[in-house]
């Protein structure tokens, strides 16, 4: 361990400055860094020690570092250097989990929050690179789904929390989970393999805040960003490749960005649930579901969709709503997507209230098409928890007070015996400029259901356009 002192000369007198943040090298503590010797207590004992003293930085050299569960203090930053690995053990009885809260649906679940690194009441804590958490793949026959092991990070109750420059790899379960946390920062962060990379969720009374994913990466084999309760949400400039979704928000949000991101397809991490099929398709980009996975109350609201590029996507942009749950206004401004091969554009109601706002303006996508007229008359079923085919191509609406399209085009590669819109239970539909492909003889393009009022902001142009 070792400290800088610096000194200021003002008005010919020798002032103290700041010192220097301490630094502990975890080999002094007596880590081996060999991929072999357990490294956990030596570990453990630097950050004790770096917490203690007040704060610094515990720094692993380069090296393997096999370990169980080590435990963040308040005031410590963790950095992994160049050619630094912490590696999960493989021995299961070497991992702990925090607690979660008590009135959270999740507390019952127990060994299900292990990880591999884990931070319980913390705060003013940072995990830094550009070195490497390996969870190592320690799959558990008694987990989840018969196969879920510990997770990479795992924090409860932090505030101020801050990763960067970070690989986060093969997690047995996700790369990073929090819960009723504030203030967490990732940025230049890579996930790699595992589950979903990085999951949070706060509780019906209690959300987390001021959450930013900032430059990072996803190649994850489920969700790459995942959760709940979130409040105060920015998600810029990632590039998202999954072979799940992009991005499942399954609960409620207040004022979450997506902006500048790239979604894309086909995952190059297999789904690890399939099992023996290994499947790589991507689904949707973005899949807003509060209540699809458990019930859940509060309102999503104040989204914002902003510039993104999605491709070979099952669903570009989807919306759903169950009893307990409300949607205010939900904004996709700049969107350019191909490849879309399974479902339409929509926003739905599934439960008593209807859907505030639904706003499309400047978007660009491609469909593959091909679906017979058959496609079109099937009822339209509750949505699962994935997306599903559709009775119109390019833009399916069900109980939204006011949608508006507004410079959208939409191609189908194959010309395609559905609608191109189907519009259900709307009070005002709002077309600007809305161009499409032309429709095969005989099939109308806009089916309205119910739909009170319809404003055309431009008169139809020539083709296939309203």
């Amino acid at each position: 361990m070792w400290t800088a002192l610096k000194v200021l000369v003002i008005g010919g007198c020798l002032q103290p400055a700041a010192a220097a943040p301490a630094h502990w090298d975890v080999r002094e503590f007596g880590a081996r860094g060999d991929g072999v010797t357990l490294d956990t207590a030596a570990i453990q004992n630097a950050i004790d020690a770096c917490a203690e003293a007040g704060g610094g930085v515990v720094r692993l050299p380069p090296g393997r570092y096999l370990s169980g569960t080590i435990r963040l203090r308040s005031h410590v930053t963790l950095e992994l250097t160049a050619g630094a690995r912490l590696v999960g053990t493989t021995n299961l009885h070497a991992y702990a989990h925090p607690s979660p809260p008590s009135d959270a649906p999740e507390a019952r679940w127990g060994k299900w929050h292990r990880g591999l690194i884990i931070g319980e009441n913390i705060q003013n804590v940072t995990l830094r690179g550009p070195g490497v958490v390996d969870g190592n793949r320690v799959f558990d026959p008694t987990g989840e789904e018969k196969m879920r092991g510990p997770h990479a990070i795992v924090l409860m109750h932090a505030q101020d929390v801050t990763l960067e420059d970070l690989t986060i790899e093969d997690a047995a379960n996700y790369g990073m989970f929090f819960m009723v946390s504030d203030n967490v920062t990732l940025r230049r962060v890579r996930f790699v393999g595992g589950w979903d990379g990085v999951h949070w969720r706060g509780t019906p009374d209690r959300w987390c805040t001021n959450v930013n994913l900032l430059n990072c990466e996803f190649y994850t084999g489920d969700d790459a960003i995942a959760g709940r309760y979130w409040a105060g949400t920015r998600i810029m400039h990632c590039v998202i490749n999954s072979s799940c979704n992009g991005l499942r928000l399954i609960g409620p949000a207040y004022d979450l960005t997506v902006a500048g991101c790239s979604f894309f397809g086909p995952g190059r991490r297999p789904h690890l649930t399939s099992r023996e099929q290994r499947r790589t398709n991507m689904l949707s980009g973005i899949l807003l579901q509060p209540g699809a996975w458990d019930a859940t109350r509060g309102r999503l609201d104040a989204v914002w969709l902003v510039d993104n590029t999605m491709q070979q996507v099952a669903s570009p942009v989807t919306l759903w709503t169950r009893p307990g749950n409300s949607v205010g206004r939900v904004v996709v401004q700049g969107l350019e997507a191909i490849g879309v091969y399974r479902a339409a554009f929509s926003a739905e109601r599934w439960g008593p209230e209807a859907i505030e706002s639904v706003v499309f303006r400047g978007v660009r996508a491609e469909f593959t098409g091909g679906a017979s007229a058959d496609a079109a008359r099937r009822p339209v079923s509750s949505p699962g928890v994935d997306a599903r085919p559709l009775p119109a191509w390019g833009f399916y609406a069900r109980g939204v007070q006011r949608v508006e399209l507004d410079d959208v085009q939409l191609r189908a590669l194959v010309p395609d015996s559905r609608p191109v819109l189907q519009a259900d239970q709307v009070e005002e539909l709002i077309l600007g400029r809305f161009d499409f492909s032309d429709p095969p003889a005989g099939v109308e393009p806009l089916v309205l259901n119910e739909v009170k009022r319809v404003l055309r902001r431009r008169m139809p142009a020539a083709g296939g356009s309203e």
